[in-house]
């Protein structure tokens, strides 16, 4: 089962703006079809048929394959895409062979899901660049969100953080040069985002109001620390 019409068609796809997905499990759907979304071309791959069939339609191609054979991986053309995600959910061996196998036919950018510390470990060991941790990271990300006042958490790096919340009523009315808050509090205030507006950056001349929205840059607990101040 397979929803493109010829080889031909897949070589094109790979040409283009576009991506691989193999394992169309939550993490994987979810992937592809906020892919799709933005406007990228999308190859779904999954063993399993009903899924392929419940996707057919929704991505640019998807096909019924075992992507732990390297001959379904050349006949789908999955060495000319540049970039391929390895989205394989409880079946690690699969992941490390799937992964192996697209490493030796030279895919030049490659993500792979990692179920635990121990597959991740094994990922990196194989030379695999991006190794995410979806679970991993969500359940960080949430408990941020549920000891704070944040609106929205993003960790960059491993001690730096994106913020969103509402500015603390003691900032507001005040020009942010004249609050100094990188000095006083080890943060940026790099944007605002006015009621009914779309979001702007701020300058040394920005003041915030009672009702803004502001993305706080700054060392995690110090950006954590600053969102939770009333």
């Amino acid at each position: 089962m397979a929803s493109f019409r010829s080889p031909g068609d897949l070589g094109r796809i790979a040409a283009a703006d576009s991506v691989a997905v193999i394992g169309l499990g939550r993490f994987g759907q979810s992937l592809a079809l906020e892919l799709m979304a933005s406007g990228t071309e999308v190859l779904g791959i999954d063993s399993d048929e009903e899924i392929v069939q419940r996707l057919n339609g929704e991505l640019t191609r998807v096909v019924v394959a075992d992507s732990t054979h390297e001959d379904a991986l050349r006949q789908l053309s999955v060495p000319e895409f540049d970039r391929v995600v390895v989205a394989i959910g409880g079946d690690v061996e699969s992941s490390i062979l799937t992964t192996s196998l697209l490493l030796r036919l030279g895919v030049k950018h490659i993500w792979a899901k990692a179920n635990s510390d121990a597959h991740g470990t094994i990922l990196d060991q194989l030379g695999v660049a991006h190794v995410v941790y979806p679970e991993k990271d969500m359940g960080r990300r949430v408990a941020h969100l549920v000891r704070g006042a944040m609106q929205d958490y993003l960790e960059i790096g491993d001690d730096f953080a994106l913020i969103k919340s509402a500015p603390a009523q003691r900032f507001t009315g005040v020009p942010l040069g004249e609050l100094r808050l990188r000095t006083s509090h080890g943060i940026t205030v790099t944007a605002v985002r006015r009621p009914g507006e779309a979001w702007t950056h701020t300058t040394a001349d920005t003041v915030l109001g009672p009702d803004d929205v502001v993305l706080i840059t700054g060392p995690t607990d110090k950006a954590e620390a600053f969102s939770q101040l009333r």
